[in-house]
Protein backbone atom coordinates (compact mmCIF):
# COMPACT_ATOMS: atom_id res chain seq x y z
CA UNK A 1 0.00 0.00 0.00
CA UNK A 2 1.48 2.98 -1.37
CA UNK A 3 1.76 6.83 1.08
CA UNK A 4 -1.29 8.24 -0.92
CA UNK A 5 -3.47 5.28 -0.30
CA UNK A 6 -2.63 5.31 3.22
CA UNK A 7 -3.94 8.45 3.75
CA UNK A 8 -7.11 8.34 1.38
CA UNK A 9 -8.43 4.79 3.28
CA UNK A 10 -9.33 7.46 6.41
CA UNK A 11 -11.28 9.10 4.10
CA UNK A 12 -13.69 6.11 2.33
CA UNK A 13 -16.89 6.42 3.22
CA UNK A 14 -19.53 3.10 3.73
CA UNK A 15 -21.53 2.78 0.56
CA UNK A 16 -23.73 -0.25 -0.75
CA UNK A 17 -22.19 -2.00 -3.25
CA UNK A 18 -23.80 -0.31 -6.59
CA UNK A 19 -22.91 -1.16 -10.00
CA UNK A 20 -23.69 0.09 -13.65
CA UNK A 21 -27.73 -0.87 -14.61
CA UNK A 22 -28.60 -0.69 -10.76
CA UNK A 23 -31.31 2.32 -9.87
CA UNK A 24 -29.97 4.16 -7.08
CA UNK A 25 -31.54 6.78 -5.00
CA UNK A 26 -29.08 9.26 -3.99
CA UNK A 27 -29.65 11.74 -1.20
CA UNK A 28 -27.61 15.14 -1.43
CA UNK A 29 -26.76 17.36 1.42
CA UNK A 30 -27.43 20.96 -0.32
CA UNK A 31 -26.69 24.25 1.51
CA UNK A 32 -28.89 27.52 0.50
CA UNK A 33 -27.33 30.02 2.58
CA UNK A 34 -27.11 28.92 5.83
CA UNK A 35 -29.52 26.16 5.76
CA UNK A 36 -28.93 22.92 4.54
CA UNK A 37 -31.48 20.27 3.43
CA UNK A 38 -31.46 17.16 1.69
CA UNK A 39 -32.03 16.28 -2.41
CA UNK A 40 -32.97 13.47 -3.63
CA UNK A 41 -31.60 12.12 -6.86
CA UNK A 42 -33.21 8.89 -8.11
CA UNK A 43 -31.55 7.66 -11.58
CA UNK A 44 -29.78 4.53 -13.48
CA UNK A 45 -25.94 3.89 -12.89
CA UNK A 46 -24.44 4.21 -16.36
CA UNK A 47 -21.37 4.28 -15.46
CA UNK A 48 -18.56 4.14 -12.40
CA UNK A 49 -15.03 5.36 -12.52
CA UNK A 50 -13.02 3.53 -9.60
CA UNK A 51 -10.10 4.62 -7.86
CA UNK A 52 -10.40 4.56 -4.06
CA UNK A 53 -11.11 7.65 -2.85
CA UNK A 54 -11.64 9.52 -5.68
CA UNK A 55 -13.91 7.01 -7.33
CA UNK A 56 -17.18 8.48 -9.36
CA UNK A 57 -20.72 7.01 -10.28
CA UNK A 58 -22.70 8.83 -13.48
CA UNK A 59 -26.65 8.52 -12.99
CA UNK A 60 -28.78 9.26 -15.20
CA UNK A 61 -32.97 9.99 -14.84
CA UNK A 62 -35.45 11.43 -17.27
CA UNK A 63 -37.02 14.60 -16.27
CA UNK A 64 -39.91 16.66 -17.77
CA UNK A 65 -38.89 14.83 -21.15
CA UNK A 66 -35.46 15.97 -20.82
CA UNK A 67 -31.97 13.53 -19.67
CA UNK A 68 -30.39 14.93 -17.04
CA UNK A 69 -26.85 13.35 -15.54
CA UNK A 70 -25.06 13.90 -12.76
CA UNK A 71 -21.90 12.66 -11.81
CA UNK A 72 -21.05 11.99 -7.59
CA UNK A 73 -18.10 10.96 -5.88
CA UNK A 74 -18.50 7.96 -4.19
CA UNK A 75 -16.96 8.92 -0.66
CA UNK A 76 -18.44 12.69 -0.44
CA UNK A 77 -19.28 13.48 2.60
CA UNK A 78 -22.18 15.52 0.96
CA UNK A 79 -23.65 12.73 -0.47
CA UNK A 80 -25.59 11.59 2.83
CA UNK A 81 -26.81 8.09 1.98
CA UNK A 82 -27.51 5.80 -1.60
CA UNK A 83 -30.25 3.20 -1.42
CA UNK A 84 -30.12 0.78 -4.59
CA UNK A 85 -33.94 0.80 -5.42
CA UNK A 86 -33.54 -2.28 -8.17
CA UNK A 87 -30.69 -4.03 -10.20
CA UNK A 88 -30.94 -4.63 -13.69
CA UNK A 89 -29.08 -7.45 -15.65
CA UNK A 90 -26.42 -5.46 -18.32
CA UNK A 91 -23.49 -6.92 -20.19
CA UNK A 92 -21.12 -3.21 -20.74
CA UNK A 93 -19.52 -1.45 -17.72
CA UNK A 94 -20.46 1.96 -19.52
CA UNK A 95 -24.31 2.47 -20.73
CA UNK A 96 -23.57 5.24 -22.76
CA UNK A 97 -26.21 4.45 -25.60
CA UNK A 98 -28.83 4.90 -23.18
CA UNK A 99 -28.38 8.18 -24.09
CA UNK A 100 -29.58 7.42 -27.60
CA UNK A 101 -32.98 5.91 -25.95
CA UNK A 102 -35.96 6.42 -24.79
CA UNK A 103 -39.40 5.34 -23.27
CA UNK A 104 -39.56 1.74 -23.90
CA UNK A 105 -36.41 0.47 -25.15
CA UNK A 106 -34.65 2.36 -22.58
CA UNK A 107 -35.52 -0.12 -19.87
CA UNK A 108 -33.16 -2.84 -18.73
CA UNK A 109 -34.34 -6.56 -17.65
CA UNK A 110 -34.61 -6.82 -13.74
CA UNK A 111 -31.95 -9.04 -12.43
CA UNK A 112 -33.47 -12.51 -10.43
CA UNK A 113 -31.68 -11.77 -7.39
CA UNK A 114 -32.71 -7.81 -7.15
CA UNK A 115 -36.25 -9.09 -6.08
Amino acid sequence: MTAVETVEQAQLATRPAIKPGDTVRVHVKVREGDKERIQVFEGMVIGMHRGGARATFTVRKVSFGQGVERIFPLHSPTISKVEVVRSAKVRRAKLYYLRDLKGKAARMKDSAKAQ
